[in-house]
């Protein structure tokens, strides 16, 4: 007959092997489901648009911030991370981004907001590119879920544009 040991390998490699396999499928469930998120940014005022004596542009500005992402959560979502960039082109590189604010939502109930908010990080560009400058508000995401592998996508909002003169 077989030993202890032997029977108690062969229970424990069954067990991790199907744990394996519903891990996998459902990591695979995920790409069945459409989400359906949305967006809107109102920029609200430029608190200050200046140039700091090294030359660099440095801007702050109030905005509102509104989002469902409520699609997003499926039983498999642990959470998402969420962040609003800034994105805009200058001579030097085709695309810049600045990120400007950032959360985690942990749970759906979280998922639909709306923030009035001044930018959390600085809004600065490396050279004096951001007068006149047409630039794109992204609110971009990553799912986090329990298993399998995390998935990002973004919406893009057109419009935006910074003064021609400092203020």
């Amino acid at each position: 007959m077989h030993s202890f040991g032997y029977r108690a390998n062969a229970l424990l490699s069954f067990a991790i092997t199907i744990l394996a396999l519903m891990c996998a499928i459902a990591s695979l469930s995920d790409n069945f489901t459409s989400p359906s998120p949305s967006s809107h940014v109102q920029v609200l005022n430029i608190n200050w648009f200046r140039n700091k004596p090294d030359g660099d542009d440095e801007v702050s500005m109030t905005m509102n911030i509104s989002a469902d992402l409520q699609s997003l959560f499926t039983w498999n979502t642990k959470q998402v991370f969420v962040f609003l960039a800034a994105e805009y082109e200058t001579p030097q590189n085709s695309l810049n981004q600045v990120s400007l604010w950032d959360g985690i939502i942990p749970a759906k109930e979280h998922a639909k907001f709306y923030i009035h908010t001044t930018n959390k990080y600085r809004f600065v560009d490396q050279g004096s590119n951001l007068r006149g400058r047409d630039f794109n508000m992204t609110l971009h995401w990553h799912v986090m879920p329990k298993t399998g592998k995390m998935f990002a996508d973004k919406i893009v909002m057109t419009g935006f544009r910074l003064p021609q003169s400092y203020r």
